[in-house]
């Protein structure tokens, strides 16, 4: 037997004014993609043959261009045809919040056409974020489909072996069952959704016990995306019952478990430490141990943000701090060109903020270039992979470093500062763009404060003017 595996992993950010190209991609084709899939050794366990087609991750960034889409899209579709003679099944990691230009969802328009050249009964396993949207009919071309359950996504390469493991189990006891969706008027940040915390570890805990009953192969709660506005935006369940004859339970327990989800609606809310830029800066200079962590929510890559916000950095200059601080990163293409070709100890002033909106205000800095390195995957992505290139920075006569980034690349783990030329145990304060604090810095922090500021990824979800998702929808309708 064989199965054919791929990855499309965009998380698109419409309120970032620019479009994601094929440059920004970790790329990967025929025998690299199944290295970097992390499941062509489930289906060899099983005797199963996995057939590479693409590994395409941009992780979080802007919309994705249409020329960039087709490509990729073209790729997988040519892998089918080339293949399908020989398929048996189909594995793929979906990101589920990949906006394209002008066509709406990469995921929904991927899966489609490849539903359509398989026609209805192949089987086909989507492994996938939680903060993705999903309809109906995307469900319905799915034979599983499950997402992960922890966010931060600690159980990312545990989720995509699931997965494969359980299509596995269908190729060999062949059985006949749909996918269960519903959709619920409830759309949610990230950074209401920490997995660590109430409801949604009680929402985990109870599908961790819907799945111990014998009729129900998987149960997943999407958290959806609402960084782009569209018709799919909100939370949804989906159901996956292991036989036909178990299918009318299915819709019971997709009912049962919407019901659970959504009877706790009031009860999401942020994790740890939240206050406004002004109050978190002063929590942090006062706190007496380090390294203290301050996450600008409203410029999160984590969410596609594009890491251009200087307001943080503006406001700590005005209050001369005494404490080393770090800002990592910030994104300044323009400024990142000036100085990456020049030598350690060089001094120069330098404009940094790219005056594309209100946030981004440029700053003219005196600065000697310190240390340069590559921005490195992390937590589900390669992490020997480079994402992008940064200098870091230290601005004279102050205590202050920043690391100047050629794109948005999130910066959450050790071995990344380390790539970058920094130590991170010698700041104080470190400036991370992130919403939700990650894994390795909170364990890292001896305190963590997430600080409500304006950007492109805004904490406050009643305030995005949404025009296109249904309606009513909590919290932004009170129902």
């Amino acid at each position: 037997m064989k199965v054919l595996v791929g990855q499309f992993k965009t998380e698109s950010n419409a309120q970032v004014p620019m479009l994601n190209e094929l440059d920004r991609y970790d790329l990967a084709f025929n025998e690299e993609c199944l290295v970097k899939s992390e499941v062509a050794e489930v289906f060899r366990s099983e005797g199963i043959e996995p057939v590479g087609a693409l590994y395409a991750d941009a992780g979080p960034s802007c919309v994705l261009s249409r020329a960039a889409f087709t490509y990729l899209e073209q790729c997988f579709l040519r892998s089918v045809r080339e293949h399908l003679h020989e398929l048996d099944g189909i594995y793929l990691l979906l990101h589920g919040a990949s906006e394209v230009e002008g066509l709406g969802s990469g995921d929904h328009h991927l899966l489609k056409k490849i539903r359509e050249l398989t026609g209805p009964y192949l089987p086909i396993a989507v492994a996938c974020d939680p903060h993705g949207n999903l309809t109906r009919e995307y469900v319905e071309n799915c034979t599983i489909l499950r997402s992960y359950r922890e966010s931060p996504h600690t159980d990312a390469k545990q989720t995509k072996q699931k997965v494969a493991r359980m299509l596995c189990d269908l190729l060999k006891n062949r059985q006949s069952f749909k996918p269960v969706y519903r959709k619920l008027p409830l759309i949610l940040g990230g950074e209401q959704s920490v997995s660590t915390d109430e409801p949604v570890r009680s929402i985990n805990q109870f599908m961790d016990q819907l799945e111990q009953d014998p009729r129900i192969l998987s149960c997943s709660w999407h958290v959806g995306y609402l960084r782009h506005d569209c018709p799919e935006a909100g939370s949804g369940v989906v159901v996956i019952p292991v036989s036909l004859k178990d299918q009318a339970y299915a819709e019971e327990t997709a009912d049962h478990l919407a019901e659970y989800v959504w009877e706790r609606r009031h009860e999401f809310h942020y994790t740890g430490l939240s206050a406004k830029p002004e109050e978190a800066l002063r929590r942090a200079l006062e706190f007496e141990g380090k390294p203290v962590f301050l996450t600008d929510s409203g410029d999160n890559t984590g969410s596609g943000a594009p890491g251009w916000n200087t307001e943080l950095l503006r406001q700590t200059l005005a209050l001369q701090p005494q404490k080393r601080f770090l800002f990592a990163n910030i994104t300044d293409p323009q400024a990142y060109a000036l100085v990456r070709d020049l030598p350690a100890g060089t001094t120069l002033t330098l404009d940094l903020g790219t005056n594309a909106d209100p946030w981004s205000q440029s700053v003219s800095l005196p600065v000697q270039i310190q240390a340069k390195g590559e921005l490195k995957g992390c937590m589900m992505h390669d992490r020997s992979a480079t994402f992008g290139h940064s200098v870091l920075v230290s601005i004279l006569d102050t205590s202050i470093d920043v690391n100047l980034a050629d794109t948005n690349w999130g910066m959450c783990e050790e071995h990344q500062f380390a790539s970058a030329g920094m130590d991170w145990d010698e700041y104080d304060i470190i400036v991370v763009k992130q919403g939700y604090i990650q894994p390795e810095c909170k364990a890292k922090g001896k305190l963590c404060v997430m600080a409500l500021t304006p950007g492109t990824t805004p904490q406050d979800t009643t305030s995005i003017p949404f025009k296109r998702i249904m309606r009513p929808m909590f919290p932004i309708d009170e129902i």
